[in-house]
């Protein structure tokens, strides 16, 4: 099973351009990152800017908007993410407990980590199988199981 963790510090999506954490959460993030990667259940990870310098598309209508960062009415935003390959939505639940976010690395001194499951092709229903197979190298970047 793959899951997405989602870690959600409170007041990132007030947060400065170029806006850093502190070096002690970095490094406790660091060793953390490296706990996952030696247990071998690290797919991927990144850290994301902060919504000022994102951009926005919005379709309605028929039109788009592109709405450049900050967006007033985010009352949360995403920090980073990782890809975690588990055995278990619990065990991806132990490892989320473990991070330091929760505990030291938002600005306000307090972080959400949301977990959600990555929906794998055989997730599909079977009417949904013949077009999947359309799309043969789209299958090939899903992650298999070690």
């Amino acid at each position: 099973m793959r899951f997405m963790m989602l870690m959600i510090p409170a007041g990132y999506e007030k947060a400065q351009a170029h806006a850093l954490p502190p070096k002690e959460g970095v490094e406790a993030m660091l060793q953390y990152n490296e706990s996952l990667r030696k247990a071998g259940v690290l797919v991927a990870l990144d850290g994301l800017h902060p919504p000022v310098e994102g951009v926005r598309l919005t379709r309605a209508a028929g039109k788009l908007r592109v709405t450049d960062g900050p967006f007033t009415e985010t009352k949360e935003a995403i920090g980073g993410y990782w890809i975690l390959q588990v055995k278990s939505k619990a065990e991806a639940v132990e490892w989320a407990s473990r991070c330091p976010a929760v505990q030291s690395y938002a600005p306000d001194g307090v972080a959400t980590i949301e977990l959600r499951q990555l929906q794998e092709l055989g997730d599909w229903p079977a009417e949904f199988q013949a077009l999947l197979a359309k799309y043969p190298e789209l299958q090939k970047l899903e992650r298999k199981p070690a």
